[in-house]
Protein backbone atom coordinates (compact mmCIF):
# COMPACT_ATOMS: atom_id res chain seq x y z
CA UNK A 1 0.00 0.00 0.00
CA UNK A 2 1.11 3.56 -0.66
CA UNK A 3 2.70 5.46 2.21
CA UNK A 4 1.01 8.72 1.16
CA UNK A 5 -0.91 10.17 4.13
CA UNK A 6 -4.01 10.60 1.96
CA UNK A 7 -4.98 8.14 -0.77
CA UNK A 8 -6.91 9.63 -3.70
CA UNK A 9 -9.24 7.29 -5.64
CA UNK A 10 -11.33 8.76 -8.43
CA UNK A 11 -14.44 6.75 -9.25
CA UNK A 12 -14.40 5.30 -12.76
CA UNK A 13 -18.09 6.01 -13.42
CA UNK A 14 -19.28 9.00 -11.44
CA UNK A 15 -17.83 12.38 -10.50
CA UNK A 16 -16.66 11.67 -6.96
CA UNK A 17 -13.43 10.81 -5.20
CA UNK A 18 -12.64 8.63 -2.18
CA UNK A 19 -10.07 10.15 0.18
CA UNK A 20 -8.57 7.63 2.60
CA UNK A 21 -6.60 8.77 5.64
CA UNK A 22 -3.60 6.46 5.53
CA UNK A 23 -1.90 6.10 8.92
CA UNK A 24 -3.37 2.71 9.86
CA UNK A 25 -0.48 1.92 12.22
CA UNK A 26 -1.48 5.04 14.23
CA UNK A 27 -5.24 4.49 13.73
CA UNK A 28 -5.22 7.57 11.49
CA UNK A 29 -4.37 9.90 14.36
CA UNK A 30 -3.93 13.35 12.85
CA UNK A 31 -0.42 14.76 12.80
CA UNK A 32 0.90 17.70 10.79
CA UNK A 33 1.58 15.60 7.69
CA UNK A 34 -1.87 14.03 7.63
CA UNK A 35 -3.57 17.35 8.32
CA UNK A 36 -1.65 19.09 5.55
CA UNK A 37 -2.37 16.26 3.10
CA UNK A 38 -6.09 16.24 3.92
CA UNK A 39 -6.28 19.99 3.47
CA UNK A 40 -4.49 19.76 0.11
CA UNK A 41 -6.78 16.93 -1.03
CA UNK A 42 -9.93 18.92 -0.21
CA UNK A 43 -8.57 21.95 -2.06
CA UNK A 44 -7.74 19.70 -5.03
CA UNK A 45 -11.20 18.13 -5.03
CA UNK A 46 -12.94 21.50 -4.92
CA UNK A 47 -10.80 22.78 -7.81
CA UNK A 48 -11.46 19.72 -9.99
CA UNK A 49 -14.55 20.17 -12.22
CA UNK A 50 -14.79 16.38 -12.48
CA UNK A 51 -15.26 15.98 -8.71
CA UNK A 52 -18.74 16.76 -7.41
CA UNK A 53 -18.66 14.76 -4.17
CA UNK A 54 -16.10 13.39 -1.72
CA UNK A 55 -16.06 10.32 0.50
CA UNK A 56 -13.69 10.59 3.47
CA UNK A 57 -12.71 7.36 5.24
CA UNK A 58 -9.79 5.77 7.06
CA UNK A 59 -7.44 2.87 6.37
CA UNK A 60 -7.38 -0.04 8.81
CA UNK A 61 -9.39 -0.16 12.03
CA UNK A 62 -10.21 3.52 12.42
CA UNK A 63 -11.71 6.50 10.70
CA UNK A 64 -9.51 8.62 12.99
CA UNK A 65 -8.75 8.46 16.69
CA UNK A 66 -8.21 12.21 16.80
CA UNK A 67 -5.07 14.25 17.15
CA UNK A 68 -1.80 12.39 17.53
CA UNK A 69 -0.79 12.41 21.21
CA UNK A 70 2.66 10.90 20.69
CA UNK A 71 5.99 12.59 20.23
CA UNK A 72 5.13 16.16 21.22
CA UNK A 73 5.23 18.23 24.39
CA UNK A 74 1.66 19.39 25.02
CA UNK A 75 2.38 21.20 28.28
CA UNK A 76 1.69 24.62 26.75
CA UNK A 77 0.45 27.97 28.01
CA UNK A 78 -2.99 29.28 27.08
CA UNK A 79 -1.76 31.46 24.22
CA UNK A 80 0.04 28.59 22.50
CA UNK A 81 -3.02 26.42 22.96
CA UNK A 82 -5.12 29.14 21.30
CA UNK A 83 -2.78 29.04 18.31
CA UNK A 84 -2.89 25.24 18.13
CA UNK A 85 -6.68 25.08 18.43
CA UNK A 86 -7.05 27.89 15.89
CA UNK A 87 -5.04 25.92 13.30
CA UNK A 88 -7.27 22.88 13.82
CA UNK A 89 -10.39 25.05 13.58
CA UNK A 90 -9.19 26.45 10.25
CA UNK A 91 -8.85 22.94 8.78
CA UNK A 92 -12.26 21.88 10.05
CA UNK A 93 -13.78 25.06 8.62
CA UNK A 94 -12.25 24.33 5.21
CA UNK A 95 -13.88 20.91 5.18
CA UNK A 96 -17.22 22.21 6.39
CA UNK A 97 -17.34 25.02 3.84
CA UNK A 98 -16.19 23.04 0.78
CA UNK A 99 -18.86 23.80 -1.88
CA UNK A 100 -19.30 20.10 -2.68
CA UNK A 101 -20.80 17.42 -0.41
CA UNK A 102 -18.38 15.51 1.82
CA UNK A 103 -19.56 12.11 3.08
CA UNK A 104 -17.81 10.48 6.04
CA UNK A 105 -17.59 6.68 5.84
CA UNK A 106 -16.79 5.68 9.43
CA UNK A 107 -15.19 2.26 9.32
CA UNK A 108 -14.05 2.01 12.94
CA UNK A 109 -13.05 4.42 15.70
CA UNK A 110 -14.05 8.07 15.29
CA UNK A 111 -12.83 9.69 18.48
CA UNK A 112 -12.12 13.19 19.77
CA UNK A 113 -10.75 15.29 16.88
CA UNK A 114 -11.65 12.41 14.57
CA UNK A 115 -15.29 12.70 15.63
CA UNK A 116 -15.14 16.47 15.07
CA UNK A 117 -13.73 15.81 11.60
CA UNK A 118 -16.65 13.47 10.91
CA UNK A 119 -19.19 16.02 12.14
CA UNK A 120 -17.74 18.71 9.85
CA UNK A 121 -18.64 16.48 6.90
CA UNK A 122 -22.09 16.91 5.38
CA UNK A 123 -23.35 13.37 5.95
CA UNK A 124 -22.10 10.20 7.60
CA UNK A 125 -22.50 6.49 6.98
CA UNK A 126 -21.07 4.39 9.82
CA UNK A 127 -20.35 0.72 10.33
CA UNK A 128 -22.70 -0.71 12.93
CA UNK A 129 -19.73 -1.76 15.08
CA UNK A 130 -17.86 1.56 14.74
CA UNK A 131 -17.01 3.33 18.00
CA UNK A 132 -17.64 7.05 18.35
CA UNK A 133 -17.13 9.50 21.19
CA UNK A 134 -15.18 12.25 22.93
CA UNK A 135 -12.99 10.24 25.35
CA UNK A 136 -10.43 13.07 25.58
CA UNK A 137 -12.62 14.72 28.21
CA UNK A 138 -11.35 12.06 30.61
CA UNK A 139 -7.85 13.58 30.51
CA UNK A 140 -8.99 17.20 30.87
CA UNK A 141 -9.18 17.95 27.17
CA UNK A 142 -11.92 19.12 24.82
CA UNK A 143 -12.72 19.10 21.10
CA UNK A 144 -11.45 21.96 18.90
CA UNK A 145 -14.78 22.84 17.30
CA UNK A 146 -17.58 21.68 19.64
CA UNK A 147 -19.74 20.29 16.85
CA UNK A 148 -21.78 17.94 19.04
CA UNK A 149 -24.54 20.43 20.02
CA UNK A 150 -24.82 21.39 16.34
CA UNK A 151 -25.28 17.74 15.39
CA UNK A 152 -27.31 15.97 18.09
CA UNK A 153 -29.93 17.04 20.65
CA UNK A 154 -28.37 18.67 23.70
CA UNK A 155 -28.99 15.79 26.17
CA UNK A 156 -26.92 13.48 23.95
CA UNK A 157 -24.20 16.12 23.54
CA UNK A 158 -24.02 16.53 27.31
CA UNK A 159 -23.88 12.77 27.87
CA UNK A 160 -20.96 12.25 25.50
CA UNK A 161 -19.11 15.36 26.73
CA UNK A 162 -19.65 14.63 30.43
CA UNK A 163 -18.78 10.91 30.42
CA UNK A 164 -16.30 10.28 27.60
CA UNK A 165 -18.31 7.14 26.80
CA UNK A 166 -18.08 5.52 23.39
CA UNK A 167 -21.18 4.51 21.45
CA UNK A 168 -21.49 2.17 18.49
CA UNK A 169 -22.78 2.99 15.03
CA UNK A 170 -26.30 1.79 15.81
CA UNK A 171 -26.61 4.12 18.80
CA UNK A 172 -25.02 6.92 16.78
CA UNK A 173 -27.77 6.48 14.20
CA UNK A 174 -30.45 6.47 16.90
CA UNK A 175 -29.33 9.83 18.31
CA UNK A 176 -28.78 11.28 14.80
CA UNK A 177 -25.02 11.57 15.17
CA UNK A 178 -24.77 9.69 11.85
CA UNK A 179 -27.26 9.39 9.01
CA UNK A 180 -27.15 5.61 8.71
CA UNK A 181 -25.44 2.59 10.28
CA UNK A 182 -24.84 -0.48 8.14
CA UNK A 183 -22.96 -3.79 8.49
CA UNK A 184 -19.25 -3.21 8.03
CA UNK A 185 -19.10 -5.02 4.68
CA UNK A 186 -21.80 -2.68 3.36
CA UNK A 187 -20.13 0.55 4.48
CA UNK A 188 -18.27 1.52 1.32
CA UNK A 189 -20.99 0.30 -1.08
CA UNK A 190 -23.51 2.41 0.82
CA UNK A 191 -21.19 5.43 0.94
CA UNK A 192 -20.49 5.09 -2.79
CA UNK A 193 -24.20 4.84 -3.53
CA UNK A 194 -24.78 8.11 -1.67
CA UNK A 195 -21.81 9.77 -3.39
CA UNK A 196 -23.13 8.66 -6.81
CA UNK A 197 -26.51 10.19 -6.01
CA UNK A 198 -24.88 13.48 -4.97
CA UNK A 199 -22.57 13.46 -8.02
CA UNK A 200 -25.56 13.07 -10.34
CA UNK A 201 -27.45 15.95 -8.75
CA UNK A 202 -27.22 19.38 -10.39
CA UNK A 203 -24.01 20.76 -8.93
CA UNK A 204 -25.42 24.23 -8.33
CA UNK A 205 -28.35 22.79 -6.39
CA UNK A 206 -26.09 21.23 -3.76
CA UNK A 207 -23.58 24.11 -3.77
CA UNK A 208 -26.20 26.72 -2.90
CA UNK A 209 -28.20 24.43 -0.61
CA UNK A 210 -25.00 23.86 1.37
CA UNK A 211 -24.28 27.58 1.44
CA UNK A 212 -27.80 28.28 2.74
CA UNK A 213 -27.67 25.52 5.36
CA UNK A 214 -24.24 26.64 6.56
CA UNK A 215 -25.51 30.23 6.75
CA UNK A 216 -28.42 29.05 8.88
CA UNK A 217 -25.98 27.59 11.40
CA UNK A 218 -23.79 30.67 11.22
CA UNK A 219 -26.65 33.06 11.95
CA UNK A 220 -27.70 30.73 14.78
CA UNK A 221 -24.29 31.29 16.37
CA UNK A 222 -21.95 28.52 15.21
CA UNK A 223 -18.89 30.81 14.67
CA UNK A 224 -19.39 32.35 18.11
CA UNK A 225 -19.76 28.85 19.59
CA UNK A 226 -16.48 27.74 18.01
CA UNK A 227 -14.68 30.91 19.17
CA UNK A 228 -15.91 30.58 22.75
CA UNK A 229 -14.94 26.91 22.77
CA UNK A 230 -11.43 27.88 21.61
CA UNK A 231 -11.02 30.14 24.63
CA UNK A 232 -12.43 27.69 27.18
CA UNK A 233 -10.38 24.81 25.77
CA UNK A 234 -7.16 26.85 25.85
CA UNK A 235 -7.86 27.77 29.49
CA UNK A 236 -8.73 24.15 30.29
CA UNK A 237 -5.50 22.79 28.80
CA UNK A 238 -3.40 25.44 30.54
CA UNK A 239 -5.06 24.89 33.92
CA UNK A 240 -3.08 23.11 36.61
CA UNK A 241 -5.11 19.93 36.21
CA UNK A 242 -4.75 20.13 32.44
CA UNK A 243 -0.98 20.61 32.71
CA UNK A 244 -0.74 17.61 35.04
CA UNK A 245 -2.33 15.38 32.41
CA UNK A 246 -0.16 16.80 29.64
CA UNK A 247 2.91 16.28 31.82
CA UNK A 248 1.86 12.68 32.39
CA UNK A 249 1.51 12.23 28.63
CA UNK A 250 5.10 13.42 28.25
CA UNK A 251 6.40 11.08 30.96
CA UNK A 252 4.51 7.90 30.05
CA UNK A 253 4.04 5.86 26.91
CA UNK A 254 0.69 6.41 25.21
CA UNK A 255 -0.48 2.96 26.34
CA UNK A 256 0.46 3.70 29.96
CA UNK A 257 -1.21 7.10 29.73
CA UNK A 258 -4.46 5.62 28.43
CA UNK A 259 -4.40 2.83 31.03
CA UNK A 260 -4.15 5.45 33.78
CA UNK A 261 -6.89 7.57 32.19
CA UNK A 262 -9.33 4.69 31.82
CA UNK A 263 -8.67 3.01 35.19
CA UNK A 264 -11.40 4.86 37.17
CA UNK A 265 -14.05 3.86 34.63
CA UNK A 266 -13.36 0.16 34.07
CA UNK A 267 -16.08 -1.00 36.45
CA UNK A 268 -18.57 1.51 35.00
CA UNK A 269 -18.10 1.20 31.26
CA UNK A 270 -20.44 -1.39 29.84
Amino acid sequence: MSTDPILWEKDATDAFVVLTMNRPEKMNAMNQALGDALEAAIVRAVADPDVRAVILTGAGRAFSTGFDLGGEDFELDAERWREDIGANMRRMKLLREAPIPVIAAVNGFALAGGLELMMCCDMTIAAEDAKLGEPEVRHVSAPPTLMLPWTVPMPHARYLMYTGDLIDGREAERIHLVNKAVPRDQLMPEARRLARKCARMPGAAIKFAKAALNHYQETAGLPSSWSYNRETTAILHASEEGRQWMRLLKEKSLKEFLDIREAPFRDLDG
